[in-house]
């Protein structure tokens, strides 16, 4: 490139570049950017002379970022990462704001945390809003887009730019409707393993990116691993989507489920479910609260993380 180039640069094409790479779809960049379609294209043009590279071609899934956009793509985030902290607001008011925060996360999120902390936002931020965003194929695309503030769910694996922190720590119990045969009392494998199960799907993976973040709470390898070890087999009856399709299959059946205790106890108050404490050493599990490092220079999200801190350990 050279230096002629170099000056037909300038923020807003260095944007459009970051978009693309990160939406691969010059349509949804338009959107994100409130651009149209021929202005996107039009920017495209003058990168691709300033860079002299083509730096995007067409595929039938979109558009296939050449060697050296994805060498540059990295740097370019970086570097417009580092101008957003830098002109960011230093200080944040919670009793004013209108920010809206958005947050991904599934069923145990919303039955356990969401109540408590839309309580605490109307006291401490009332005119701030809140989404809560289901989980889907594009969850680094959220984060790094900055449609997602926080990802709340099992821990992942996933790139460093991640951070990822205990919420809280959960151990495992049984759920069968009140009038399930299975004894109230502590019961053994065989008498748990005498009635079908309900199974939660077992792992949510984003395809795009490599990240990956469990569906359920339920390590099935591992009671597999015991009921073989007591020479069991157990039968699954239906497999479910989230733990409230699960609890609502086990209130109208003799099935068992495995449900992270707080939401068992939840259901529990409704007379319709009992717990059933595990015949078995159960393996305690963690909710994680996911987010991107460099996000953390705005004030309003250190506030938002905070707050989820202190709602997570209320429960």
């Amino acid at each position: 490139m050279n230096e002629l180039h170099i000056h037909r640069l300038d923020l807003n094409l260095l944007r459009v570049l970051d978009v693309l790479l990160q939406e691969r779809n010059a349509t949804r960049a338009g959107a994100r950017l409130g651009l149209s379609q021929s202005a996107v294209s039009h920017a495209l043009g003058r990168l691709r002379y300033a860079l002299d590279d083509e730096l995007f071609h067409r595929d039938p899934r979109g558009l296939k970022p050449t060697p050296r956009a994805l060498e540059i793509g990295p740097q370019v985030h970086s570097a417009l990462t580092q101008l957003e902290a830098a002109f960011a607001p230093t200080s944040f008011e919670a009793a004013t704001t209108e920010r809206r925060f958005v947050l991904m996360a599934g069923a145990y999120t919303c039955g356990v945390l969401v109540p408590r902390l839309v309580e605490r936002m109307a006291r401490e931020a009332p005119n701030a809003g809140l989404v809560i965003a289901e989980f889907g194929p594009d969850i680094l695309d959220q984060l790094d887009g900055r449609r997602a503030d926080f990802v709340i769910g099992g821990f992942a694996s996933g790139p460093e730019r991640l951070v990822q922190e205990v919420l809280l720590t959960e151990h495992l119990v049984w759920v069968v409707r009140a009038e399930n045969p299975l004894p109230s009392g502590p019961i053994s494998l065989q008498t748990l393993v005498s009635v079908p199960h309900v199974v939660i799907a077992r792992s949510r993976t984003d395809w795009g990116s490599g990240l990956t973040i469990p569906g359920s709470w339920e390590d099935a390898d591992a009671f597999e691993a015991v009921l073989h070890e007591h020479g069991l087999k157990r039968r699954i009856g239906v497999t479910t989507p989230d733990t409230y399709s699960a609890v609502s299959v086990v209130r109208q059946s003799d099935m068992a489920a495995l449900l992270p205790s707080r939401m068992a106890n939840l259901t529990k108050q409704s007379g319709l479910l009992r717990v059933l404490e595990p015949p078995y050493v159960s393996p305690k599990v963690e909710l994680g609260l996911i987010y991107l490092a460099d996000r953390m220079a705005d004030p309003a999200l250190v506030w938002m993380r905070d707050l989820l801190r202190q709602v997570a350990a209320e429960v």
